[in-house]
């Protein structure tokens, strides 16, 4: 192959990342697989737990017609792709929740002399089988949703749906990797700050019209749970008002993953190893 011909060297390292990611995670993955029952009980006990709030919205629906102007089928559509961005994160960044511990122990010192990016290998340390049972009851919930909400989707407003989708899953990795994040500053190995966070996210699963206005901004500008399941379905149900979340999902997305670059190399600069 001529020197023109060869991908440069960003693209290589990136098909490089990209192979070793899918090898991390696939070698997790048939490690937990050899126990059956665990797998089928990870399963179980999700559907179990995401079927908890379809109770609850199933019993307000009951007693109203809709909830400030969402019907419940679009009020699924909202849960659902919250239920599909914390499955997509179970499975493909479950190690990411380790960083506290890896920092607090010293571990990050084995991840930082091999030639793999920091983030990627403890991403990838881990896999939640509880992910394929959240995937699994969250497309039931898309599907459901997406089929009684009147909506008649062409091929580019489908392609548009994927988008912003994607950017929401993209959102809810970059605020569970700037919190976790926070073990560089902070002593001790607990995840605190990063499962508080994950809760206030749960607030995305309904619209944000129904809160208060601050707490609307907090979940719009602070901590931006709104792009993960409430505006990419409200740009595709109501772009009359909303068509501006069709532009600002992917920015959203795009600056949070920038934004948590930074805090991870800032962070990786100030690590001392155990002890410090």
């Amino acid at each position: 192959m001529r020197a023109v011909d060869r991908p440069p060297g960003r693209v290589r390292a990136l098909r490089s990342g990209a192979r070793l990611y899918g090898r991390c995670l696939g070698a997790h993955l048939r490690a937990s697989l050899e126990y059956e029952v665990d797998f089928w009980l990870m399963i179980f006990a999700a559907v179990l737990y995401q079927f908890v709030p379809l109770v609850f919205i199933g019993a307000v629906f009951a007693r109203v017609p809709d909830l400030d102007g969402w019907t419940m089928p679009e009020v699924v559509l909202i849960t659902s792709l919250a239920v599909l961005a914390e499955g997509v994160g179970s499975l493909l960044y479950e190690g990411t929740w380790q960083l506290p511990w890896t920092v607090n122990q010293g571990e990050l010192d084995y991840l930082l002399v091999r030639p793999y990016p920091v983030v990627l290998q403890i991403a990838s340390s881990r896999i939640g089988l509880n992910g394929a049972g959240n995937l699994l009851t969250g497309t039931i919930m898309f599907a459901w949703g997406l089929g009684n909400c009147d909506l008649d989707l062409t091929p580019f407003g489908a392609l548009t749906l994927l988008v912003l989708v994607t950017s929401g899953v993209l959102v809810k990795f970059a605020i569970v990797v700037t919190a976790t994040s926070a073990s560089f500053w902070l002593v001790g190995a607990n995840v605190n700050l990063a499962v508080s966070l994950h809760n206030v996210g749960d607030l995305a699963r309904y619209p944000l019209t129904v809160y208060h206005g601050g707490l609307r901004l907090v979940l719009t500008v602070l901590l931006p749970f709104g792009f993960v399941s409430f505006y990419p379905v409200a740009a595709v149900v109501r772009p009359g008002t909303y068509w501006w979340a069709t532009v600002v999902t992917p920015l959203v997305a795009g600056l949070c993953v920038l934004l948590t670059l930074r805090v991870v190399r800032a962070g990786l600069r100030r690590y001392e190893s155990a002890g410090a």
